[in-house]
């Protein structure tokens, strides 16, 4: 293996469908017109020595190496800003070319540190291979530096010298090595979009500066890693090369963080990650990054890790480790005995959406011909379920619509219940670069989220509803649509059923519904629901884009089936540029739910009481299956109080921090007797465990996630599982020694049994994978490399379903008692529940979670920034510190949930989706009081986690 190089074109590729022809140094070229001379030459394999210039951002024209000569033109322009022409004749090289380009080499290399043989980016420097490429042998005008090399010239202090700026915990800003191309400030604005680096100074006196001329880490900087990525010296340089040297090889896997599953190169030094580079052709990220995917690996090595299997017989006895012989063996008799104790639906499994598509197909598979029942879940339940019900019910599949290209062509977009910038922060900088080219943004969020004003952009509408509500807002904007005639008719005629479209019609245009009467419910100003709706209506391509704050409530299905509505509706479905996207929280979420993790479901969406899918999954598994749906999360723990579930295996999922009601979930663990935790670390559902089963990372293993568009992206293992197996290993041996006879030797195997089994999969090969890079499901006959957008000409289900969205208020209500309203989200540098990003040097940002209150509410109850309150609601109470705020709207307090001290579930109620018991996360009735500190149930339960997790020294194990 060696490391993969990507072609640096130089300039982003022209999108034109006009072409055009030209000569380069003799070669006869067509290229797209609007293309510029650089890429041309460069895609007819002529490099132009470069350095202000790369294909990731526009052209700039500062470095004056890309000169060409143009037969008929006077002077030598740039190649980078000078585009193709009709019968051009282009000279990239001659004697005049060369002598300019040594003389901007020397200007360069006369004011740059001259260190490198001990520089940390020798052998992987543009400036340094510049030089060698225009034959530069030496300097005329000397090596002084006066400019800001040297702290010191002649003794005297130099006021142009600035110190090497280490804040970033994982990269360093060298001033005295940029040559101000201007890279990383263009990237910045460009990729990220943040706006974070500017230039100070003129001429000879530019200078790159963070923020207000700040340190990085106090600035707005963000982490992306594009302006390293960009940089084409050692001036922003990753730490982990500085300490560890270059890489040598490199694999191309996905992330594991959120659901845009970017695709990275994973650069090695033997089995040592020295960094993640964003892959240029990862058709999900297009070769950008967030701080998470790339620099918060480093929990991989991280010395929490558990590498050894360990059991105890009770959980409050110390964690024995054993062999994976004895704890399997032990696992596999304790599942046993349970069954035939209490019966065969006394186990169950939960699936993770943070493992592969494979590894999930073989826990459901462990299951339900394993366990014989259909007792199986997974994390979605507590946030996407809402979506496979939603939209299955009025497109007849359970998933987005579009491709991430697709916001490119989008000229209106509603963002409701999303917050892309923390959660799906790749996806935000595609979102915004298109805002800035001109789209318009709808906001639907009680919070006043990043999106509604940063730099560069403003949403036209900003719709504050109050927690709840979000289905009378839609509904509202539903009836201006409907009552003033902005609907799509031919549509609707054609793709949808015409007799349903109008009892819906009715039911929105009823006068309760209009933005009048929603105003009341929601908050929102009637004129400003309006104005949304008429823009989304006739903006041109409309997209609605939505997240957790559309799902996590009792109506999150409704939500979801009203936004399907309003789609249908306007006619924006179906084409690029439009549909209805959920932005899914894990890696693996879309995949999870495809696999068949629903207790209820098969692969595929397809229901366990239809006789002919059982049939194909009898066959092949020589097993019975049985034709009832399972138990959910919820309905486990509730059966484990009442004594009639006693088992779970739960393989990457920590329910105890993320699932609703904390106490609740306790009480079903505490009440088990043999719960099986396969993780990384020791989390906070392992404080109940019986068995802990070491999990690997997406570092190690080989198999696919599919991403929220659908794109099922390969993962490769790069090191070996430092707990000795990949995690479909683990799943198959504790089959195995439950008597199940599985044989896979590679994951490929697997994605061959789901292929076989499931149809939206049918046409998915690991060959095909490699060949394409990814594809999106369906990929099948008809699709054989996929479907990027989904109900092109007509809807999965044949034609598309409208259906009447009652709004029901939450059975949650404020009161004296409790008069605020608290909703939950994330934080851009954590990831859900932490177990990772706690443990990485993310935590320099986001070190507790802190409550969001507004200045009115702080100052009625004398509350301070900084200072701890009590935040207490129905179900329980917490305290954390509080942050004055008037991001959030009066009545309404905010946190996140990545501190398993804060424990935000304590909180929440158990009151769940009408469909699918999705926990109504984002809207609990709390009060908030000032706080001496932590609460009794805080110390109480970092007592008990600290009893939970002790291992007994190895001699003593062996007794």
């Amino acid at each position: 293996m060696s490391l993969i190089h990507e072609i640096d074109y130089g300039t982003p590729a022209s999108t034109s469908e006009e072409t055009v022809t030209l000569t380069i140094d003799g070669f006869e070229i067509t290229v797209p017109a609007g293309t510029s001379l650089m890429r041309a030459a460069a895609e007819a394999g002529i490099q132009v020595p470069k350095l202000c210039a790369t294909d990731m951002v526009k052209s700039f024209g500062s470095c004056r190496l890309c000169l060409v000569e143009i037969e008929g033109r006077r002077g030598t322009p740039a190649s980078c800003t000078t585009p193709v022409a009709p019968d051009m004749v282009v000279h990239t090289q001659t004697p005049r070319l060369k002598e300019i380009r040594r003389g901007v080499m020397e200007l360069y290399i006369s004011d740059h540190p001259l260190d490198c043989l001990t520089c940390a980016a020798n052998g992987d420097c543009e400036l340094q291979d510049m030089a060698g490429e225009v034959g530069l042998r030496d300097v005329r005008y000397g090596y002084d530096g006066a400019n800001h090399v040297k702290a010191r010239n002649n003794g005297e202090a130099n006021p142009r010298y600035r110190p090497k700026d280490e804040s970033n915990p994982y990269f360093t800003f060298d001033p005295t090595k940029c040559i101000v191309c201007s890279r990383c400030v263009r990237a910045c604005e460009e990729v990220q979009g943040t706006f974070a680096l500017t230039i100070e100074g003129r001429g000879f006196g530019s200078v790159v500066a963070a923020g207000q001329d700040e340190e990085f880490l106090a600035s707005e900087c963000v982490s992306c890693g594009a302006c390293v990525q960009a940089c084409p010296t050692a001036t922003l340089q990753e730490k982990s090369v500085i300490d560890n040297g270059l890489p040598e090889h490199a694999r191309v896997t996905t992330c594991a963080y959120c659901g845009v599953g970017c695709s990275f190169k994973a650069e090695m030094r033997g089995e040592e990650l020295i960094r993640m580079v964003p892959y240029k052709d990862g058709k999900a990220n297009r070769g950008h990054s967030c701080v998470k995917g790339r620099f918060a690996y480093g929990y991989a090595n991280h010395k929490d890790r558990i590498l050894n299997p360990m059991i105890r017989e009770k959980i409050t006895d110390p964690w024995r480790e054993v062999s994976w012989e004895e704890a399997l063996a032990h696992t596999a008799s304790e599942f046993r005995r349970i069954q035939h104790q209490y019966g065969r639906g006394a186990l169950g499994g939960i699936t993770s959406s943070r493992c592969t598509n494979e590894e999930t197909f073989i826990v459901q598979k462990l299951v339900r011909a394993g366990f014989g029942n259909n007792n199986v879940d997974t994390c979605a339940r507590v946030c996407h379920s809402p979506t496979g019900y939603g939209l299955k019910t009025t497109f007849g599949t359970s998933a987005g619509t579009q491709d991430f290209d697709s916001v490119e062509k989008t000229d209106v977009v509603i963002l409701i219940g999303a917050n892309p910038t923390d959660g799906h922060p790749v996806f935000a900088s595609r979102l915004k670069k298109r805002l800035r080219e001109g789209a318009k943004l709808i906001v639907i969020d009680p919070r006043r989220i990043d999106l509604v004003r940063s730099p560069h952009i403003e949403a036209s509408y900003h719709l504050p509803l109050k927690p709840g509500s979000n289905v009378a807002v839609l509904t509202a904007l539903a009836h201006v649509v409907v009552t003033e005639g902005l609907f799509d008719e031919a549509f609707i005629r054609e793709r949808c059923d015409w007799d349903e479209f109008q009892d819906w019609a009715a039911f929105v245009s009823e006068p309760r519904n209009s933005p009048e009467e929603v105003e009341k419910i929601s908050g929102v100003p009637a004129a400003a629901i309006r104005g949304a709706a008429r823009l989304y209506a006739t903006g041109g391509n409309g997209a609605v884009y939505y997240g957790l704050g559309v799902t996590e409530h009792s109506q999150g299905s409704t939500t979801v089936m009203a936004i399907a509505n309003l789609a249908m509706a306007t006619g924006n479905l179906g084409r690029a540029g439009v549909g209805v996207n959920p932005l899914r929280g894990q890696n693996n979420v879309q995949g999870s739910c495809d696999m068949g993790s629903f207790p209820h479901e098969l692969p595929g969406y397809r229901h366990i009481s239809d006789e002919a899918t059982r049939d194909i999954f009898e066959k092949l598994w020589n097993v019975t299956l049985d034709d009832e749906p399972g138990l959910r999360i919820p309905n486990m723990l509730d059966a484990a109080v009442d004594g009639s579930f006693r088992g779970i295996y739960i393989q990457g999922e920590d329910i105890l921090q993320s699932d609703p009601d904390t106490k609740h979930v306790a009480a079903g663990l505490a009440a088990m007797e043999c719960v099986v935790v396969h993780d990384l670390f020791l989390n906070e559902t392992a404080n109940y465990a019986h068995v802990f089963l070491p999990g690997s990372t997406f570092l190690e293993k080989d198999g696919t996630f599919t991403n929220a568009e659908r794109r099922i992206n390969r993962v490769r293992r790069v090191m070996a599982p430092k707990n000795g197996y990949a995690d479909w290993e683990v799943t198959q041996l504790l089959a195995n020694a439950l008597g199940c006879g599985w044989n896979y030797t590679h994951p490929r195997e697997i994605m061959a049994e789901i292929a076989a089994t499931t149809p939206s999969f049918a046409g998915v090969t690991y060959d095909l994978l490699e060949k394409e890079g990814s594809v999106q499901w369906p990929c099948n006959d008809k699709a054989p490399k996929g479907t990027p957008v989904m109900h092109v000409g007509g809807f999965q289900r044949g034609k598309g379903k409208f259906v009447v969205t009652e709004y029901v208020a939450t059975d949650e209500k404020t009161g004296p008692r409790f008069p605020l309203l608290l909703t939950t989200g994330r934080i851009l540098t954590q990831y859900n529940v932490g177990a990772q990003t706690r443990r990485t040097a993310n935590t320099v940002w986001h070190e507790e979670d802190r409550l969001e209150i507004h200045p009115h509410d702080a100052e009625q109850r004398g509350i301070k920034d900084g200072d701890w309150v009590r935040l207490a609601s129905r179900s329980g109470e917490t305290s954390l510190k509080a942050r004055i705020t008037d991001r959030v709207a009066p009545g309404v307090v905010y946190t996140t949930f990545h501190h398993p001290g804060t424990q935000a579930n304590v909180i929440t109620t158990d009151f769940s989706d009408w469909a699918t018991n999705c926990p109504e996360y984002k809207v609990t009735a709390v009060q908030v009081a000032l706080s001496n500190g932590p609460s009794d149930w805080q110390q109480e339960y970092e007592e008990q986690t600290r009893q939970a997790r002790r291992i007994a020294p190895a001699m003593e194990a062996a007794e």
